[in-house]
Formats: structure tokens, C-alpha cells, sequence
């Protein structure tokens, strides 16, 4: 009988703390010490449970064969249970059951406003333990990386400053990073820019960070997608492909990229990576310029069985500049689309009309001792002249250079880094946030405030998005009012 890991499945030892996670199922797994030499003697080839024994064997004293036989098995099997590895008579069987994912097997989905440039991988709780195990220190596992700031687009809503995407990510810099995050345990690396596929080095970079086990996720327009890089892809495991689609109208997605041709390449290249069964997240920002279209986007997505969802938070440029904001929706429009995402998502309306959910609105409260930020937190960000930053975008608040400090003495030793993690939420407006009855329909963003701010003050609040939680407050409890009516309760 053989063992194999999946191909999406990811395999860490956090100093003898095994962590094996899947972006298949959502799920993931911590192990003691034990259970760790048991994980780690897993690979991505086909091993039969005595070739795992012989590794595992020379790691105990006065144990029998037998017994760790017996163990390892037991072992095996619940991860073959819980759907982490495949077990099979020969490779031909292990790769029947590694299925991975595939578009024929998806169900239709569009998830609302908590949309991530990452896959979910693991919850809150994984993040908790494991501070606890690193005696309160954040471990980083999610690390983004710019390989350029170059952008062949010009998209009218972008915070970053166009005449700042001057930069390419030098091969030094970019092996050297990815070195060290191998050595820190990180497990997740995103692959971003400007339009990543801007750096005449991108389809190198893509293999090389197959060689470090990464789960790979990749930021593009998709416009320069070649069928080479699509095999790449393919041949490197990546975990989630996002990009943005604007509006099902050609012209109008062109207006906001301010490049002719892109709606076409973006969108038939959307339906090649469909084509090769690689997961694909699209999102659609919504704006002045594409108010009216998000809907016909989101259908099209739904109908090719591509997660996506809309989003009408903008923000102002990283360098405090705010013409960008012209194009951001006013609170009304941005309350329209509440009220069209409202009506789409079933899911939603059955939390809405639960019998104590107005109660759970007028009792949720910010924690004034609740960490304000998860910046800083399980992930970090650079730029391509080697700049270390909380968050993308947030990009005064430099933590330090990888071209002259380690990135484990930044995340350890920054005293910015440090500072974001010991802010409270009773820093955040001097309070005045833990006083606000608008906590269940609000997420509060240093970054977002930050570059609205002219200081940069990131506890200073925006006042535009205290509007929109009360429009959004307003929307969902008028629904239900009408709702309930409209059911007889």
C-alpha cells in the first residue's frame, strides 16, 4: 500500500510542531511532537508505509517496529480520511484520487464583501496557536511579493501613484527572499506587482518558487497570459489565480484600465485558465465608471462556476493624493450595491432573518483590548526595491529594506511591526469606535485610513466609511423589517 501527499496539500515543521494544511478542503491540522515525525516523512512521491517506517524508525529510542508501524498507520490512515494525503495499491490508484481542483467538480459560488487576494487556509484559531507556541511571537505564513511595480494598465482607481511604478525586482533579491522564507516556515507566497507579468523574468521566478513547496497564488490583470505560462502554472501547483474583471462591456472595462484591448484578453484568458482547471478568483472593484455593470459580472463568473464578488471600497493613493476618489461610488451607490448583494445571496438573508439577529447587531461592541490590525500579524508584504510593509498598499509604513536586514530580524525586531501588533481598538479614534452602535456592519483598516489621512495618521478615522456602515445598517434591517412583514412573522 502507498501514502502520498496531495497536490493540495502543504506540509510544515514549526520547530516539532507539525502543521499540514489543504487548500482542497479548507482544512488544516496541528501535531505534537510525534505526530510531526510521522507528517514530515510524507512527500509528494508515492512511499509505502515501510519505506515511511524507515525514516520515522531512526527518530525513536526503545521502540519496536511494530509499534511504530502500527502508529504510523493509524496516523496515515485519519489523514487519508480527513482527505490531507491519498492511499493506493500503485501510482495509477494515488492519482485517481488525487483529484486536486477542477471546474467540473465546483459548485457555482459568489461570495460577498470578505473577499481575500488569498484562499482561506486556515482560521483565527490555527494563528492563536501558534503564538502560543512561539511564546507569544506572530509567526509569519503569508508573504506577498512584488516583482515589479511596473503596470501595463493605468486603472483609474488605483492607490498606487502611476508615476511610481518604476521597478523591477532584481534576481539577488527576489532567491535571496525566497530563501528566507523557506527557512521562516512560511507557507503561502503571492506573486504580485504593478501586473507581475510585466518582470521579463516572471515565468523563471514562477518555477523557481515551486522548488520551495510555497502555496502559490498569483495578482494579475491576465492580459500578457501566455500558454506557456499556463503550463508553468499547471506544472507548479498554483494555488489561486485573482484578477479583475470590470464590466462585461468591453468599453467600459477598457475606460477604467485605461488600456484598449483589455477587456477581450482579460476575459478570454479567464476562460483559458477555466480551460486548464486553475482556480481562479475574479473581482470586480465597483466605481463610478462601471456602476451599473457588476451584476452582469457576476453572473458571468456564476455561470462559468468562478468565485467572484464586488467590492466598493476604494482608497486613496499610498501618497495621501486623492483624485483617484473621484471615481469612488458615493454612499447612496455604494448602498445600492449592498442592496443587490443583499438580494443575491441566500446565505446572508437566512442569517439576517435568524430570530436574534437584531439582538446580536445592537449588542456587537469593538473590544477596546481587541488587536486593532492583523497586519503584521501571519503576513507581511514588499515591493521590488526590497521594501517591507504591514499590508499592500500601505506603503509609508516602511518596517524595514531586504536588501539590508533579514527579513526574520524585520518581522521580530521592527519597532513599527511592534507598535501595529500592540495597538488596541481603543486607539482607534481615541474610542470612539468602541462606542459606536454601526460595530456589526463596520471593519475598521489602519491602511484605509492611513492614506485618506494627509499626516498619514492611521488612527484617525475616515469618516466615509463610518457613512457607509450606517447605509449598510440601515439596508439590512429594513430588508428584514420588510421581510418578516412580507413572511406574516
Amino acid at each position: 500500500m502507498l501514502y502520498r501527499q496531495k497536490k493540495d496539500t502543504y506540509i510544515r515543521n514549526y520547530d516539532g510542531l507539525g502543521y499540514i494544511t489543504s487548500t482542497g478542503i479548507f482544512n488544516d491540522r496541528i501535531v505534537n511532537e510525534s505526530g510531526t515525525i510521522f507528517l514530515c516523512a510524507l512527500s509528494r512521491k508515492p512511499q509505502s508505509l515501510d519505506e515511511l517506517i524507515d525514516k520515522i524508525l531512526p527518530q525513536f529510542t526503545d521502540v519496536d517496529r511494530d509499534t511504530i508501524k502500527k502508529d504510523a498507520e493509524e496516523f496515515y490512515d485519519t489523514l487519508v480520511q480527513d482527505g490531507f494525503i491519498v492511499k493506493g495499491e500503485n501510482e495509477e490508484e494515488l492519482n485517481v484520487k488525487d483529484i486536486g481542483f477542477t471546474y467540473t467538480a465546483v459548485q457555482p459560488k459568489t461570495i460577498r464583501e470578505d473577499f481575500s487576494p488569498t484562499i482561506q487556509r486556515a482560521d483565527s484559531d490555527t494563528q492563536e496557536f501558534l503564538e502560543k507556541h512561539f511564546n507569544g511571537r506572530p509567526h509569519l505564513t503569508t508573504f506577498q511579493i512584488e516583482l515589479t511595480s511596473k503596470c501595463n494598465e493605468r486603472c483609474v482607481h488605483c492607490y498606487i501613484p502611476h508615476k511610481f511604478k518604476l521597478y523591477n525586482i532584481s534576481d539577488e533579491l527576489y532567491y535571496n527572499t525566497l530563501e528566507q522564507l523557506s527557512k521562516m516556515g512560511v507557507l503561502s507566497v503571492t506573486l504580485s506587482g504593478g501586473e507581475c507579468m510585466c518582470h521579463p523574468k516572471f515565468k523563471e521566478y514562477l518555477r523557481a518558487a515551486k522548488n520551495y513547496d510555497f502555496y502559490v497564488n498569483i495578482l494579475s490583470n491576465l492580459t500578457l497570459l501566455d500558454d506557456e505560462i499556463i503550463e508553468i502554472m499547471k506544472d507548479s501547483n498554483v494555488s489561486s489565480v485573482q484578477t479583475s474583471l470590470y464590466s462585461m462591456i468591453p468599453e467600459h472595462h477598457d475606460a477604467i484600465t485605461q488600456l484598449k484591448g483589455s477587456f477581450y484578453k482579460t476575459s478570454d484568458n479567464i476562460l483559458k485558465l477555466i480551460e486548464n482547471d486553475l482556480p481562479l478568483h475574479v473581482s470586480c472593484p465597483t466605481m463610478k465608471g462601471n456602476k451599473d455593470d457588476y451584476g452582469d459580472v457576476l453572473k458571468w463568473c456564476h455561470e462559468h462556476k468562478i468565485r467572484a464578488q464586488t467590492d466598493y471600497i476604494m482608497m486613496a493613493a499610498y501618497n495621501h493624493e486623492t483624485e483617484n476618489l473621484a471615481n469612488r461610488l458615493s454612499v447612496d451607490e455604494a448602498g445600492k450595491v449592498i442592496s443587490d448583494v443583499l438580494s443575491g445571496d441566500i446565505d446572508y438573508q437566512k442569517a439576517i432573518l435568524s430570530p436574534d439577529f437584531v439582538k446580536r447587531c445592537n449588542e456587537a461592541v469593538f473590544n477596546p483590548e481587541r488587536r486593532l490590525c492583523g497586519a503584521g500579524v501571519s503576513s507581511c508584504c514588499m515591493v521590488a526595491n526590497g521594501n517591507v510593509y504591514p499590508c499592500p498598499g500601505w506603503q509609508e509604513m516602511v518596517l524595514g529594506n531586504l536588501n539590508e536586514t533579514p527579513l526574520q530580524e524585520i518581522w521580530d525586531n521592527s519597532e513599527k511591526i511592534n507598535w501595529i501588533r500592540g495597538l488596541k481598538m481603543k486607539d482607534l479614534g481615541h474610542g470612539e469606535c468602541c462606542k459606536c452602535d454601526k460595530a456589526a456592519f463596520c471593519t475598521p483598516c489602519l491602511f484605509r485610513n492611513a492614506n485618506k489621512s494627509p499626516p498619514g495618521a492611521p488612527l484617525e478615522i475616515n469618516r466615509h466609511f463610518c457613512a457607509v456602515a450606517q447605509k449598510n445598517k440601515e439596508i439590512v434591517l429594513n430588508w428584514r423589517k420588510a421581510k418578516l412583514k412580507e413572511l406574516g412573522k
